[in-house]
């Protein structure tokens, strides 16, 4: 018989499809061939800096900005579905008619370029590469939260067709956003109401909690635990959890930055062994700019391979059909061996 299981912190409702569950080794496909190693007509390729707009963080072995001897590159977007406005202007809201709202579209949209090679993904990088993606995702989280508009710096990453991305060279997006989305307002209503209720943080507990349940832990080191969630959405779906309560992913000093950065190349890596190159994508939960300092929150980045597709039934109740059980695909994981 099928499941029902709550997501403890969203409260949303997840059917763990049992009659219909595959096995882990049903979700592999055959691996897609490798882009070319470069591209001359990939904007991000080394070379092409001036097909993007002037970069606005880049690591390198000297030379003058924007040019070509860079391992890792952040510009704005070129299509940015948010641009920078007015400087020192606030955005206006309008309502007409007392139900249409709506704001000026202001913020920053920014793409951090990881590599110059046009075909290497994260699970090959070395430690230093890995490492160095997610200090410059922290410096740019940084400078950005910082901008007077920003309510909520939102850092994700497409991979594939089905998970949305546009360009095939890896890379990842930052978007300053002037307001809080309702799914992060969920989330952080979620988690105020339990520690009113209890007096600690969801996720701090939901962390002791795994570890003693065990079935669905895949890595437990110094400062990261990871773990496929009791009620995850998707199969094999990843959460990354810093042990240290923190609600800002900024938070993160350069030891736990570059540690982070190798968990997440390893889980990628099982998760490429397994599945043979996925569409996946990630994202990472932070707080909302002013609520940084709060105790209820607990960042967390999130990878959800992209295996199935929302159909009308996601559509039209809101709960997600999750046909492998978080406790086998757990276990395939922690088997691999890289």
């Amino acid at each position: 018989m099928s499941e029902i299981r709550q997501d403890i912190t969203t409260n949303e409702w997840v059917i763990i499809a049992t009659e219909r569950a595959k096995r882990p080794h049903d979700f592999v496909k055959p691996a897609k061939p490798l882009p070319p190693e470069f591209d001359p007509k990939c904007p991000f390729c080394p070379g092409n800096e001036s097909m993007t707009p002037p970069e606005v963080l880049g690591y390198r072995d000297g030379g003058p900005p924007n040019s070509s001897n860079w391992w890792i590159r952040v510009i704005p977007n070129r299509f940015a579905a948010l641009s920078p406005g007015k400087a020192g202007e606030e955005p206006k809201r309008e309502v007409t008619n007392g139900l249409f709202r709506k704001m000026e579209g202001v913020g920053k949209h920014e793409v951090l370029i990881e590599t110059p090679k046009h075909n290497l993904y994260f699970p090959y990088f070395t430690d230093k590469q890995s490492e160095e993606v997610l200090i410059a995702l922290r410096e740019r989280y940084l400078a950005l939260r910082c901008e007077p508009r920003t309510q909520v710096v939102v850092i994700f990453k497409n991979h594939g067709d089905q998970a949305g991305t546009s360009l095939l060279h890896p890379h990842w997006q930052i978007v300053a956003t002037p307001i809080v989305p309702q799914s992060l307002r969920r989330r952080t209503a979620v988690a105020t109401r339990y520690y009113d209720d209890n007096g600690g943080c969801l996720y701090c507990d939901l962390i002791q909690a795994e570890f003693k349940a065990a079935r669905r832990v895949i890595e437990d080191i110094s400062k990261f635990f990871v773990i496929h969630p009791f009620a995850s959405r998707s199969p094999f779906e990843t959460w990354i959890l810093p042990k240290q309560h923190s609600a800002c992913f900024g938070s993160l000093d350069l030891d736990s930055a570059k540690e982070l950065g190798k968990v997440l190349k390893r889980v990628l890596g099982k998760l490429f062994n397994l599945l043979g190159n996925p569409d996946y994508n990630i994202v990472i939960h932070t707080a909302p700019v002013k609520e940084e300092d709060e105790d209820y929150f607990h960042w967390h980045l999130r990878i959800i391979p992209r295996l199935s597709m929302m159909a009308g039934f996601e559509i039209g109740s809101g709960i997600f059909i999750n046909t492998a059980l978080p406790e086998e695909t757990a276990e395939a994981m922690r088997a691999v061996k890289l």
